[in-house]
């Protein structure tokens, strides 16, 4: 069942990736047919690329902008605890935290065990502060 799913989603994700591909392809022969009249066939094949080139820089600097944050926005994210994270995500999400609030529910009536569990861990961390 799980490698069904793997395969579904590697599925998707190539139809995606074919899609994008064709879609830039015609995009660029389109440009190049608008151009070519104006410009010629080299220059025409020129602004193509240029405006390839342009498209990859920005996406680039994009990704390499999220892969490496800088540090002052890392340490504000490491200095909040759980809690106020948790809290946050409450109040800028609340129908994810709905979401959450039913699964943990669902796993509490569907298997017990898991809610005492929680409940004695619960229960002994009250004990061990008084």
């Amino acid at each position: 069942m799980i490698l069904r799913k793997a395969i579904y989603y590697a599925t998707a994700v190539a139809a995606l990736a074919a899609a994008a591909v064709v879609c830039v392809v015609f995009l660029a022969l389109a440009l190049n047919a608008a151009l070519v009249p104006v410009v010629g066939p080299a220059w025409g094949a020129a602004a193509v690329a240029a405006v390839a080139l342009a498209v990859m820089g920005v996406l680039a600097a994009m990704l390499l902008g999220k892969a490496n944050p800088s540090p002052h926005a890392l340490k504000q994210e490491e200095q909040r605890d759980l809690t106020s994270r948790m809290f946050e995500l409450v109040r800028d999400k609340p129908w994810v935290a709905v979401g959450a609030i039913g699964a943990a529910a669902a796993v509490a009536l569907k298997n017990p065990k898991i809610t005492a569990a929680v409940i004695s861990a619960v229960m002994a961390g009250r004990a061990s502060k008084k």
